[in-house]
């Protein structure tokens, strides 16, 4: 039996997994396909129902996993193959070149600070800019810079390089390779995580139309004091504080076109964002345009009252049918209130779509390449008896990829995903 796991995905899920399994002695390969680990959960601000900031308890977890002896961590890293049976799987996984010796880089700056190439940057919803060698956020795990290779004007033959004069380190290597890697494990997690909807297919929201239209993970950077305006909260447009938000559920979720499943979180994270707002600017005002109020977990219904009661966050039971904007920038709904079955109209200054919970690419194709099979919504299939097993011996899945899930749920899986797996690793008579 090989007293190895492999984890795949760096999120929450993936990192309590690990961390789990490294506590228990098995040695751990966690394998994330981003520059960092930390997954969704470092976009956010706050978590519900506590309003903890989100940073201050992901980042100790990933700091631990970083310095845990019994993890390796392989970021810009994708799982290629995978042979064998439960307690002896070969993998072979592509680590793709960063350019930059993540051992030697002191995250100093100083590559970026000449960098003449500017792109949109990803980790805060393209709501500012990076530059073509970047680190991805400031508590990113490895913190080392990485070059984007196909943004960058560096090449064969060099037609810039002024980030390796910059670098007095000297750990900028234009000719670093991607490399694979053969790892023998007896047992695999999967914690891939989550997309979002992309909610520019149902035009009637206007979202990219509209530029005070968009999604609660662009809220999220708005409102968090480490985004693109400082944690002001500020319309894309004109950068004035808005003082009427509409928040729309449902964005491409329990709809027969798209997905017919409930994404189970955006209820609550919708609620949260509402009273984030309240606490940024303390005269606005914030409706919730909600098809139903799934408030299941723990303290949830609680945390809705507390929303109405302290906050003035309104409800309002609808379906909105097509949002317009009026002469003056402000956004029109148009919605049937469906207490009343009457078609009304509400003026808003900014729009928040909460998009649906749907598979990463990563879980169709982790599926072909470990023979798994997919759920009718295109997540992995797990067991109803034992939740976290999936369709093959000794893989297991936690997490968004086995179905929406919030933070807390997603620990839960993890826990029960590394407790399934290190059956497979360590012999009774050692634990």
């Amino acid at each position: 039996m090989k007293k190895e796991v492999l984890v795949i995905g760096g999120g929450i899920a993936g990192i309590q997994a690990s961390l789990d399994l490294a506590e228990m002695g098995v040695r751990v390969h966690l394998v994330e396909k981003a520059p960092s680990i930390g997954g969704r959960m470092a976009q956010l601000d706050k978590t519900f129902p506590t309003n903890d900031c989100s940073t201050c308890i992901l980042s100790p977890k990933m700091a631990d996993c970083a310095r845990h002896p019994n993890i390796t961590i392989y970021t810009l890293s994708e799982v290629q193959a995978v042979s064998g049976e439960a307690g002896d799987f070969t993998v072979q996984v592509l680590k793709k070149a960063r350019y930059v010796d993540e051992n030697e880089c002191t995250a100093c700056g100083d590559c970026a600070r000449v960098c003449p190439v500017i792109k949109r940057d990803e980790f805060q919803m393209g709501l500012s800019t990076r530059r073509a060698i970047y680190i991805p956020f400031a508590q990113a795990v490895p913190q080392a810079y990485l070059r984007d290779r196909d943004d960058c004007l560096g090449g064969d033959p060099i037609a810039c390089g002024r980030c390796i004069e910059a670098c007095t380190k000297q750990c900028i290597d234009f000719d670093m390779q991607d490399e694979l890697i053969e790892l023998s494990v007896g047992a695999i997690v999967l914690a891939v995580g989550m997309e979002t909807f992309d909610p520019v297919a149902l035009t009637e929201y206007g979202y990219t139309r509209y530029e005070n239209v968009i999604t609660g993970l662009e809220f999220e950077r708005l409102v968090c004091a480490s985004g693109p305006s400082g944690g002001h909260l500020i319309r894309p447009t004109d950068r004035k504080e808005p003082h009427v938000i509409g928040f729309i559920q449902c964005v491409g979720s329990r709809n027969l076109k798209y997905q017919r499943f409930c994404s189970a979180v955006c209820c609550m994270h919708a609620t949260k964002e509402a009273i984030l707002a309240r606490e940024h600017i303390p005269d606005v005002k914030s409706y919730i345009f909600y098809t139903d109020l799934r408030a299941s977990g723990k303290g949830f219904r609680e945390y809705i009252d507390r929303a109405q009661r302290e906050y003035g966050v309104e409800y309002i039971r609808s379906r909105v049918a097509q949002i317009e904007e009026d002469g003056d920038g402000r956004l029109v709904f148009h919605y049937e209130d469906t207490a009343s079955s009457r078609p009304r109209q509400m003026k808003v200054d900014l729009a928040v779509l909460a998009t649906s919970l749907i598979p990463g690419p990563g879980v169709a194709a982790l599926s072909e390449i470990l023979d798994l099979e997919l759920d009718e919504y295109g997540f992995f299939r797990t067991s109803p008896f034992s939740p976290t097993d999936t369709t093959r011996e000794g893989v297991f899945a936690c997490g968004c990829c086995r179905g929406p899930a919030d933070i807390p749920q997603s620990v839960a899986q993890a826990s029960g995903a590394a407790a399934r797996a290190a059956q497979y690793v360590i012999e009774v008579g050692s634990m």
